[in-house]
């Protein structure tokens, strides 16, 4: 006996176009959501004298920034070099001094951490303080700035001279917050998810 197959077809389209439809009113929901909250991702530039208060994080006219994609020993975190235990931190934020004197500091960014500081590339007499400081050996990639860190570490530069704790991991042994890397599209679903988490 032969099986009509006319009534399952018609009800798997319909089961189709109902998802079909579902997703649909989910991208433009979401589309929506997203164009209500542009001004959060509109890049902000500030320029100016900096002033630096780790290898990893300055101010200009008053706003907190956390270069992005790298990561800097803390100031108080010691690291072990050719002459034995010194201040790494102490040393970084030396390092981003010295960089950041090369003229005015012009950060460019978008995104925040969880600590509301701007996450943003800086530069000075046309340098990249992020990409400078992984390239110096006085910061870590952290999110990017990879092969920079390979050519410091391979050539022993900064921190690579001798041993350290990632700052990170350093982080996490004294108790303290570990914020994610830098990576933009890990950033981007974690800004997504928030979103979604406020409707």
């Amino acid at each position: 006996m032969e099986r009509r197959r006319g009534r399952p077809a018609r009800r798997s389209g319909g089961f189709r176009r109902v998802v079909d439809l579902a997703a649909a009113a989910v991208l433009v929901g979401l589309l929506a959501l997203i164009a209500t909250r542009l001004d959060r991702v509109a890049t902000r530039s500030w320029t100016g004298d900096a002033v630096i208060h780790d290898g990893d994080t300055l101010s200009l006219d008053g706003q907190r920034i956390r270069l992005r994609g790298i990561d800097a020993p803390e100031l108080d975190q010691d690291c072990a070099g050719p002459q034995g235990r010194y201040r790494c931190g102490r040393r970084a934020k030396q390092e981003l001094q010295r960089l950041a004197t090369a003229g005015p500091v012009t950060c460019d960014g978008w995104e925040r951490d969880r600590y509301d500081r701007l996450l943003a590339t800086c530069s000075a007499g046309g340098v990249d303080l992020n990409g400078a400081m992984v390239a110096a050996g006085w910061a870590v990639a952290y999110g990017g700035y990879r092969m920079a860190e390979s050519m410091a570490r391979a050539g022993g530069k900064g921190l690579w001279a001798g041993t350290f704790d990632r700052p990170g991991d350093w982080r996490r042994m004294k108790g303290a917050m570990v914020e994610p890397e830098h990576h933009l599209l890990a950033r981007l679903v974690n800004w997504l998810r928030a979103m979604i988490g406020t409707q």
